[in-house]
């Protein structure tokens, strides 16, 4: 008797062949299943610093520091405290003392005012200038653009020293010798600051934006003001803090055309600790009256200026 043939076992479904992490259907499967596609975790890690990185981090911290501690210990110190070996250390009683001695030997406070009166002229001119430049060479087509563009990076090369004699005979000529705006003018553009915009606004402003608004009928001006300008902040905060310190810190061509009757802060700094031994704590003290300004500008504005360059990073 023929044995009854017994019915063909049910064969296990195949496992589906998993998609590689890249394939559309991973990304669709991780979305209705709520399980992350393959090597998602690790690109979406966050990295943490190790102690190396502190420690470098901190020996940076403190090297650069270093030196302005060191400005408020002399200035805080005698000239004699200055001379001992090993040097004070720690910040004396003589702050005050040698603040009235600054006060008495040149006349500080009109350079502080002079100094600002220069350093935020120079600083909206050039943020202004510079930032329609930029624009220009960026984004509007005109004959000779190339050319142009490399004369104003060509001019960095030259050493402003050797441009001295010429811009001071121009400014005796114009009887602006011993006044503000000898100083202001010539600095009002810098090709420095022409080309950083430039190569911001290459980058950040899409030509899409501009063409949608020649669309709409606006002009070069009205995209310049509602379009490039907002998008350009960030890059003009960091060229108007950094033209700022520079345009304070400058002492080569104010001391050329301005005098002690009428200074800067740099100039009226040459004034101090006069005599056949120089006071360096007076040197000092006029020294950290003229940073604080600097220091209190970057105080108030950095976390801006770095906000506004984080913002305009995660935007690109």
């Amino acid at each position: 008797m023929t044995a009854p043939i017994a019915p063909a076992a049910a064969s296990a479904p195949a496992a589906p062949a998993t998609p590689p992490a890249g394939d559309p259907a991973a990304r669709r499967t991780a979305r209705r299943t709520g399980r992350p596609r393959r090597g998602a975790s690790r690109a979406g890690r966050t990295l943490h610093a190790g102690p190396v990185a502190y420690t470098i981090l901190i020996l940076a911290v403190l090297v650069s520091a270093f030196p302005f501690y060191w400005t408020i210990v002399a200035a805080s110190r005698s000239n004699a405290d200055l001379a001992q070996v090993p040097p004070a250390l720690l910040p004396g009683p003589n702050l005050m003392r040698n603040f009235e001695a600054v006060l008495e030997e040149a006349d500080i406070g009109k350079a502080l005012l002079n100094s600002l009166i220069v350093s935020g002229s120079i600083t909206l001119g050039t943020v202004l200038c510079c930032t329609l430049a930029g624009f220009a060479f960026a984004k509007l087509r005109f004959r000779g653009r190339g050319a142009l563009l490399a004369v104003t990076v060509g001019t960095m090369m030259i050493p402003p020293q050797l441009g001295v004699i010429p811009l001071f005979m121009l400014i005796a000529e114009l009887g602006w010798v011993n006044q503000l705006q000898a100083v202001i003018l010539p600095g009002l553009v810098s090709a420095f600051g022409v080309f950083f915009m430039r190569q911001y606004l290459v980058q950040s402003l899409p030509d899409e934006l501009i063409e949608a608004a020649r669309v709409d009928g606006a002009s070069t001006a009205r995209i310049f003001w509602s379009i490039v300008v907002p998008v350009a902040r960030p890059g003009m905060a960091v060229l108007g803090l950094l033209t700022f310190m520079a345009a304070w810190n400058d002492f080569f061509w104010p001391v050329v055309a301005l005098t002690s009757s009428e200074p800067t802060v740099q100039v009226a700094l040459r004034q101090l600790g006069g005599g056949y031994v120089h006071d360096q704590s007076v040197i000092m003290a006029g020294t950290l009256l003229g940073t604080l300004p600097v220091l209190l500008v970057f105080g108030l504005l950095g976390r801006q200026i770095v906000g506004g360059i984080m913002q305009g990073a995660v935007k690109g």
